[in-house]
């Protein structure tokens, strides 16, 4: 049997990888502990990892061989991923950051890890988040701080930063995130993988912490990061359909593959009229408007000037679907007293980081002004019908995901609010591809977004896959200090 890395295994895709293991070039156990080793060589760099379940995947990837050779091969029998920490797998940490919930260990798998474990799927261990989520810097009390494989003095954002650190330098064939403002969309963009926000109600929420709630289970959703764009549509397939517990209610089916893109129309924004954009991300937007046109594809110009409300249209409709607050989350279920928290953080004595406390203090403060946002909520639902209206079932809108490729650690205060850039998706319900385009001159990641209608996954996924083709997509990270 060959040595998987001869393979190059940890920089294939899931679909090349599952290929390998079903005709033999690659066992399950030598695949797994591939990744382990990987894992093992990155994280004293990168710190993703919240807790490690080897022993159990080594065993798991046997009895996967023995499914194998025996001709019951799942969709991704034998695969190595990694979980965001903020899923429940069973007997794991499940902790969403929080100093309160140390011991809280998860009963069960969440619906999306029963849904990756039944197809096959090995769990090599789960990663690291922000305290609580809502943030784009990945660090709390109990696991520490996150950095990008590609430059660790800088963040690999939030709040699915553990994975996207990880599957950016090879240490898992794919992860699982989830996002309600830009967590799976930001780290992906930041650490260079492939990554999918599905549309709302696709994706099962059930088994995450924080829950979401009736009112905002649309907006939080679940989905992959990646190594391909090929690997979220064979993902979306297994992750995708109710469960019978949670307000999923959409299936997903893959996009027959195009030889090329006639027929699909592209809206390029390279700002959303409100936010400057560095010129390099500008310039990702502009090479893959270009990249796709030369596929077939053609430019549409219309405008969407709602897009510059993001922030207030995001935080006036997530305010309006929740019935409860932030600080209910960070305590349990009580007030934050954000004042004499500040005053402990310096001594230590705070529970919280400053970016939780922070984002808690914005939330108290904007409470007062929930009747005053009633106008942003009717703005959004306008905007949601503008944008499908505009998009259709065979258009995508390229757009940044961020002003700036992945900021130092402790920078993002300065552009903390440049997250309206993917935030605003969620409360449209957008399908929303990340896809890598290259580099900006310092080697740091580029990437747009591929955002659809409604219902629209599979043709912003085909389109993020001949982006892929164009301009490269996924390369593996090494993980140095400089």
């Amino acid at each position: 049997m060959a040595d998987p890395r001869s393979f190059d295994v940890l920089d294939q895709p899931v679909t090349a990888l599952a290929a390998a293991l079903r005709d033999g070039r690659v066992t399950a156990p030598a695949l797994v502990e591939a990744h382990i080793a990987r894992l093992d060589a990155i994280n004293p760099l990168v710190n993703a990892l919240t807790a490690r379940r080897f022993d159990a995947a080594r065993a798991e990837a046997q009895a996967a061989q023995a499914a194998l050779e025996a001709g019951e091969a799942k969709p991704l029998t034998g695969i190595p991923c990694t979980i965001k920490e903020f899923f429940g797998v069973t007997g794991m940490p499940w902790t969403g950051g929080l100093v309160r919930r140390r011991d809280v260990t998860a009963p069960e798998d969440a619906t999306a890890v029963a849904r990756l474990r039944a197809a096959g799927a090995i769990v090599l261990a789960t990663t690291n988040a922000p305290e609580g989520g809502l943030w784009m810097e990945t660090y709390n009390d109990l696991y520490g701080r996150t950095s990008n494989p590609w430059d660790l003095r800088r963040t690999p954002g939030g709040s699915s930063g553990g994975e996207g650190a990880v599957v950016a330098a090879g240490g898992s064939a794919f992860g699982l995130g989830s996002d309600v403002g830009g967590s799976i969309r930001i780290p992906a963009a930041f650490c260079g993988t492939f990554g999918h926000k599905p549309s709302a109600l696709t994706v099962p929420n059930t088994g995450h912490f924080p829950p979401s709630e009736a009112g905002t289970d649309a907006f939080l959703c679940a989905g992959p990061l990646t190594r391909s764009a090929d690997d979220l549509a064979l993902l979306m397939e297994i992750l995708a359909g109710p469960d019978g517990r949670s307000g999923a209610l959409h299936g997903f089916t893959r996009a027959t593959p195009r030889d090329d893109l006639r027929g699909v129309r592209v809206i390029a924004m390279e700002t959303n009229g409100r936010v400057s954009v560095r010129k390099s991300l500008r310039g990702a937007v502009r090479a893959s408007a270009e990249a796709l046109v030369a596929r077939g594809a053609t430019l549409d110009d219309r405008p969407l000037p709602g897009l510059a409300r993001g922030l207030e249209i995001w935080t006036a409709m997530l305010s309006d679907g929740a019935s409860s607050h932030y600080d209910e989350i960070l305590t349990g279920g009580g007030d934050l007293p954000v004042l004499r928290e500040l005053l402990k953080l310096p001594f230590g004595r705070s529970q919280h980081t400053f970016a939780a406390l922070a984002l808690t203090a914005a939330d108290q403060l904007t409470r007062p002004m929930s009747g005053s946002m009633e106008r942003f909520v009717a703005e959004g639902r306008a905007l949601q019908a503008a944008l499908d209206d505009a998009l259709g079932n065979d258009g995508v809108l390229l757009h940044p995901p961020y002003s700036r490729p992945a900021p130092r650690h402790r920078d993002s205060w300065r552009t903390a609010t440049d997250a309206q850039y993917t935030a605003i998706f969620n409360v449209m319900g957008s399908p929303v591809t990340i896809a890598p385009v290259g580099f900006d001159p310092r080697r740091l990641p580029l990437a747009v977004q591929v955002v659809g209608a409604r219902g629209q996954d599979a043709l912003t996924i085909e389109v993020a896959r001949h982006l892929e083709q164009s301009m490269g997509g996924w390369t593996r990270a090494e993980p140095a200090r400089r």
